[in-house]
């Protein structure tokens, strides 16, 4: 059963995790907990078990307002404020199930809830392949007019809506256009829902 994402720790083996990508992987095993000690990012492990099968890695950064996608920009410093989505990956034998998604919904919820605290306008992330690109505009982000593979995710309505669910429930289940995770393991449909 999938266990609900947790912070990168000692205890995760990273050696036998393989994405079909040689640039995420060596990421992983090089730099992922020496960024997390020097706080340049935080890497969060979806499990089964003891085995890894995936990951993303959030951190602080700002995007150009003339980069920025019109809705993102607008009344925004410049350089407008942004979490960012600096990978996210799922082992090869993983792919497919809904787990990706999975873990891009829990990358949105953490980053609503540090929006409550801290400015934030958007998630963005830097797609890695076309493939990946489509991937996230099907999740509701937004091209770069400046870099095609430049993606955002507005926060302006995401943030309320996990306002309101937080207040209600420890469990929301939606943000924006993206299902959150639920407490019930399931493999309904291509999303997966975590493991309370």
């Amino acid at each position: 059963m999938l266990s609900a994402p947790t912070l990168l720790g000692e205890a995760h083996d990273l050696q036998r995790f393989d994405s079909g990508h040689d640039s995420l992987d060596e990421w992983l095993r090089r730099r992922a907990r020496a960024n997390q000690v020097s706080g340049a990012s935080r890497t969060n492990v979806g499990c089964e078990g003891e085995r890894f099968v995936g990951y993303y890695c959030l951190s602080s950064g700002a995007l150009a307002v003339a980069d920025a996608p019109g809705a993102i920009r607008r009344n925004m410093p410049d350089p407008v404020p942004m979490a960012v989505l600096g990978r996210l990956a799922i082992d090869c034998n993983w792919q497919g199930k809904g787990i990706g998604a999975a873990l891009l919904q829990d990358a949105v919820l953490r980053t609503g809830k540090a929006a409550h605290i801290m400015g934030i306008r958007g998630l963005l992330v830097h797609a890695i392949s076309d493939e990946a690109k489509a991937f996230y505009e099907h999740f509701g982000f937004a091209a770069s007019p400046a870099n095609p593979m430049a993606l955002v995710l507005s926060l302006k309505t995401q943030v309320g809506l996990i306002g309101e669910n937080s207040r209600s429930s420890d469990n929301p289940t939606t943000v924006g256009s993206i299902e959150l995770p639920g407490r019930q393991a399931t493999d309904s449909g291509r999303v997966r829902r975590w493991q309370r």
